[in-house]
């Protein structure tokens, strides 16, 4: 036994020697800083911030360059860190209406107050590589417009002056917004604590979800009323002070999906709302978590659950990506007592089938 463990200990030590190899790569090539993660591999930092829940560009960089450019396992990484840090409080909710906004779009109103701002996008783009970028070539110098003077009224807004929405509902005063990372999830969630899980979950398992909800996998006719990317204010509230504080400021998307509802005994025909909101510019996730939350609402507007998205369990249970990483990974660990006692009752089975089979000369003689 003793030999066994020493060896086995070798060949870990030996694996993470060939895995800082590999992650190193040709010697003769600069390593890769973090600096140049942050500035040019921006999507992919912002990613593993919104999935770990931690918004820190510096150590998502870091975690990606450790984890050779597997994001799931960079997200784990940084889940990890995460749970190392203090809690000093928690921060008063933000305001994304007073967003200092670098990207904005409607698909639902074409001359909206504000403008549209296309912002950095792959929308208009020639999905064709590019071979210029082989070469680091010089890059032009961006062309931007003068902040805009006031906060941008949100499409939701316009379709409110009409009564034409569900409200924004008004928050009960004793209401205390939960925290999954540190209280179990329990079925049903309030739409708080749903809404946290759908921020931190699997973009491509929210995605392909969002696509069941509009290949019919769930009634839904969506609208991207508004899409927005940008700067917001991060304030806390100090009892000494008697007022907030700005903590900084963090770069979020925000999406409003607006959705036909045809009315119930409870409220009339009017449109209602999806909502994400994740962290840096992630709008394929945003628009996801968008269209998942509303499949989500089901039972608050009297709808029956007929397809995955609308299963809060199913949902919920199966988004987060580092739990699932765990469980199927975890096959790879030892299973040899468990194989070998599967393996003597498949035996033990097959002997009893094949002993209730009648011999094939007594078969031939029935046929005969």
């Amino acid at each position: 036994m003793y030999v066994a463990v020493k060896g086995g200990e070798t060949a870990i030590s030996n694996a993470h020697r060939l895995l800082a190899d590999r992650r190193r790569g040709d010697r003769l090539l600069p390593a890769l800083t973090i600096e140049q993660i942050v500035e040019q591999l921006g999507l992919a930092v912002d990613r593993v911030m919104a999935e770990a829940s931690l918004y820190d560009r510096s150590l998502a960089a870091l975690a990606i360059r450790q984890a050779r450019g597997d994001l799931i396992e960079a997200i784990f990484l940084l889940r990890a860190y995460r749970t190392t840090l203090p809690r000093f409080g928690y921060t008063v909710p933000v305001d994304t209406g007073t967003m200092l906004i670098e990207r904005r779009v409607s698909a639902t109103y074409k001359d909206l107050p504000g403008g549209q701002l296309l912002g950095p996008t792959f929308d208009y783009t020639h999905r064709l590589l590019d071979p210029s970028l082989l070469e680091d070539s010089d890059v032009d110098e961006p062309v931007q417009r003068a902040d805009l003077p006031e906060p941008a009224m949100r499409v939701s807004e316009i379709l409110a002056q009409e009564g034409l929405i569900e409200s924004d509902g008004d928050m009960p005063e004793d209401h205390l917004a939960g925290d999954i990372t540190r209280e179990p999830i329990e079925f049903p969630m309030t739409r708080d604590l749903r809404l946290q899980a759908l921020a931190r979950g699997d973009e491509g398992f929210l995605l392909s979800l969002a696509y069941s909800t509009q290949r019919g996998y769930g009634r839904t006719h969506p609208f991207v009323g508004e899409v927005r990317i940008g700067e917001v204010e991060v304030e806390m509230d100090i009892p000494e002070l008697g007022f907030s504080v700005s903590l900084g400021r963090i770069r979020v998307t925000e999406c409003q999906m607006v959705n036909q509802f045809k009315g119930s005994a409870k409220a009339p025909p009017q449109f209602t709302r999806g909502y994400g909101l994740v962290f840096g510019q992630s709008e394929r996730k945003a628009m996801a978590m968008s269209l998942v939350d509303r499949a989500l609402r089901v039972e608050e507007f009297g709808e029956d659950i007929v397809a995955p998205a609308q299963d809060e369990e199913f949902v919920i249970s199966h988004s987060d990506n580092v739990q699932a990483t765990g469980f199927v990974e975890h096959l790879k660990l030892p299973h040899y007592v468990d194989f070998q006692a599967e393996l003597d009752l498949v035996r033990r089975m097959r002997s009893k089938h094949d002993a209730s089979r009648p011999a094939p000369d007594a078969m031939k003689e029935a046929a005969e």
